[in-house]
């Protein structure tokens, strides 16, 4: 992997055709660290948010080396490039096939289900063992959520009572409780919460817990989205444990994914063509771009000029959408991304935070998507650890806060004389 001091340095010295991924393993590494260090318990790194290889090796190198798998292939990436690193199959439903390998071929024993079925599934794959780690997923309120993952996974109320019992009577050693209060969570009291609702099913069934897992959900700093500081979730957490109705031996999970990785990775992409306020890139919804498109995450950019002299564009900003380099008109992130407006033709747009569910999404669609990978030494444009940044303002945030200044600022005797005159 070559290594650049910054983006504009790769811009400079070559001017790639390809879209870019520059990653900065330094990123990764500060955030492992501190999750060491802050989480009073296990931390587990959830492989689908970034399943890189020089991501895992990184947070294997830096202290994170247990992880949370949800397919064989996740499986074999870790045991690849963090041999001897501890792994969950976390994912509620598998193949017995994948149950089969990761048990005897990997040596994975944690396994989470939400239904009876899967249960059942899990056991006769691997031959009725005794030494498993049962982790039933229960569904949880999820309002915090800038993207709810509610829906697909969980047991509801009614049915954890009957599946903790099962799953305790299931297994000679740990069993235990996840869930998931939803990506990008925005509101720390939402993990104090959940894991009150999980209490109140452990007292229902009246097991005892040995693992209480709080999964993911940890957020990163995107324009519009600046969350509360880390330590303020890392809080909420230690809170609902200590009042959770478990043994004192009880463990801690966490599965932190975008909280890790977010800061990680930016996209170098290039204007392909410029049609009013759309920039038409060389990389989109069906690269690295899917939340861009999906969820509508306006995420931060940076503008770059290319060619002889090559420099960062400063100037005037203006709101851009941008289209992808695919036919299909679904290709398409409105943003607003705030770009220079002397934006041209074969300039550079680096699209920051985007180490989750960035090159993780990416697809081969209609040819394109075939991103080259670099390193870069220079910040993440924001970050939760310190290393730049909590926050990513706009002009529109800006226009914003004039106008709350216009209006705090009106003299009182004008609202007396608006009210008179009714």
């Amino acid at each position: 992997m070559h290594t650049y001091h910054t983006p504009l340095d790769l811009v400079r010295e070559r001017s790639p055709e390809r879209p870019v991924a520059l990653v900065r393993p330094d990123a990764v590494a500060v955030a492992a660290r501190w999750f060491q260090d802050k989480f009073q318990g296990d931390v587990f790194y959830a492989v689908k948010a970034n399943p890189s290889p020089w991501v895992i090796r990184t947070l294997a190198e830096n202290g994170v080396n247990s992880f949370d798998v949800a397919s064989i292939r996740e499986v074999e990436l870790v045991a690849e490039h963090a041999p001897g690193g501890r792994m969950a199959f976390m994912h509620p439903v598998k193949s017995r096939r994948a149950i089969e390998r990761a048990y005897y071929d990997f040596g994975v024993k944690t396994f989470s289900f939400d239904t009876h079925e899967e249960l059942a599934k899990i056991l006769e794959a691997t031959g009725g063992a005794d030494d498993l780690s049962l982790i039933v997923r229960l569904a949880v309120a999820t309002d915090g959520a800038s993207y709810s993952l509610a829906g697909k996974f969980g047991a509801e109320t009614h049915e954890a009572p009957s599946l903790l019992l099962a799953a305790r009577r299931a297994t000679q050693d740990r069993m235990g409780v996840s869930f998931h209060v939803g990506s990008q969570c925005m509101r720390p009291t939402a993990f104090q919460a959940a894991m009150a609702q999980a209490s109140r099913a452990i007292v229902r069934a009246g097991v005892v817990v040995d693992v209480v897992d709080v999964g993911g959900g940890f957020p990163s700093v995107y324009p519009g989205m600046i969350p509360p500081d880390m330590s303020d979730y890392l809080d909420s957490v230690q809170r609902g444990f200590s009042e959770m109705m478990v043994t004192e031996g009880a463990e801690l999970w966490c599965e932190p994914g975008r909280a890790l990785v977010a800061e990680g990775t930016s996209m170098l992409t290039k204007v392909e063509l410029k049609k009013g306020d759309a920039l038409y890139l060389n990389d989109g919804s069906y690269g690295s771009l899917f939340d861009a498109a999906h969820v509508k995450w306006p995420f931060p950019v940076k503008l770059y000029r290319g060619a002889a002299d090559a420099h960062e564009v400063a100037g005037p900003l203006k709101p851009f959408r941008f289209y992808g380099p695919t036919c299909d008109s679904l290709d398409h992130m409105p943003g607003p991304f705030w770009l220079p407006e002397d934006v041209r033709e074969g300039d550079y747009v680096e699209i920051g935070m985007l180490g989750a569910y960035g090159v993780a999404m990416s697809t081969g669609f209609n040819g394109f998507g075939d991103a080259e990978t670099v390193e870069v030494r220079d910040a993440p444009m924001a970050s939760m650890f310190g290393l730049a940044g909590r926050s990513i303002r706009t002009p529109r945030d800006e226009q914003a806060d004039d106008r709350k200044v216009v209006r705090l600022s009106r003299p009182k005797g004008a609202a007396g004389k608006k009210r008179r005159k009714r």
